[in-house]
């Protein structure tokens, strides 16, 4: 019998054709993606993907189960989002993910949120950004606040909160810490953090080339901003931020310095797609309105 995890890994791989890509995706070893295919694949009585060294590409028998699958999952997502929010009672609560401490960027849109709603509670948390898609897969939050580019089939993305700037973190000893403004030239003569995935997300905020083509070194991975801490201070590796960290995080020992052509950051509302949820609609069209 198909688990509904099983399920989930299938249209996954329908989607993205590679299962490095999926693994990543989804939290998995590529491994693990293999095996549960292989265990569909038998389940189903036939072969649903062909693989080769160079490519994976469905099927006659995958392209048809994947249609076929594919609305079924997008309702069981829906039925279990309305039974959670019914578990929370007729007011309601709305959690908002981020990556960001700029929830000033939500101010407006909130106070025309609890006018349209005033029986809407609403609660922000911090998502991992070495994660920032799977609380919103999982259901554990509604929508999420995220820099751009997201580009997952499966969720969308909403209206711009703001733009920002971007800074680079380092230890104030560092060679560049005496320079005012930077370029993203710079960054291939040191050693920057990894850790924001997946990697063309990272690259929204650390690239892994300049502008000319010369290679950035991606050193120390790190989950969290307080794994950044130490790393920053003694010197072994800097980081590319987003401008408002130098206010929310001033840091003995830490400098900010502008990088002046990084491409500023956007924010945006991103919400899983196939959710059907009234609540985060209302408050994409109250960001919009806001901004307007």
């Amino acid at each position: 019998m198909m688990e509904f995890r099983d399920i989930e890994v299938f249209l996954a791989l329908a989607d993205e054709l590679h299962f490095g890509r999926t693994a990543e995706r989804l939290h998995l070893t590529s491994a693990r993606v293999s095996q549960i295919v292989k265990q569909t694949e038998q389940h189903v009585g036939g072969t649903l993907f062909e693989r080769t060294s160079r490519r994976v590409s469905l099927t006659p028998l995958g392209a048809q189960l994947r249609d076929e699958l594919a609305g079924t999952y997008a309702e069981i997502q829906d039925v279990l989002d309305r039974a959670r929010h019914t578990a929370v009672g007729s007011a309601g609560v709305l959690t908002l993910g981020t990556v960001t401490w700029r929830t000033e960027l939500l101010d407006s849109a909130l106070q025309r949120l609890a006018a349209r709603m005033p029986q809407l509670d609403v609660m922000i948390r911090t998502i991992p950004f070495s994660d920032p898609f799977g609380d919103l897969r999982s259901g554990a939050i509604d929508a999420a606040i995220l820099w751009l580019p997201v580009r997952e089939p499966d969720l969308t993305v909403g209206p711009l909160l703001g733009t920002e700037s971007i800074v680079l973190a380092m230890s104030a000893s560092h060679a560049l810490a005496d320079l005012e403004i930077l370029s993203l030239e710079h960054l291939a003569d040191v050693t920057v953090m990894g850790g924001a995935r997946p990697e063309y997300w990272r690259e929204g905020l650390v690239p892994t080339r300049t502008p000319s083509g010369r290679t950035i070194r991606i050193g120390p991975t790190v989950s969290t901003t307080e794994e950044m801490i130490p790393i920053l201070t003694t010197g072994e590796a800097v980081s590319p931020m987003h401008a408002h960290t130098a206010e929310y995080l001033p840091l003995p020992g830490v400098v900010y310095r502008p990088i002046e052509d990084a491409p500023p950051a956007q924010w945006v509302l991103v919400w899983r797609t196939a959710s059907k949820d009234d609540r985060v609609r209302a408050l994409a069209d109250a960001i919009r309105t806001s901004r307007a």
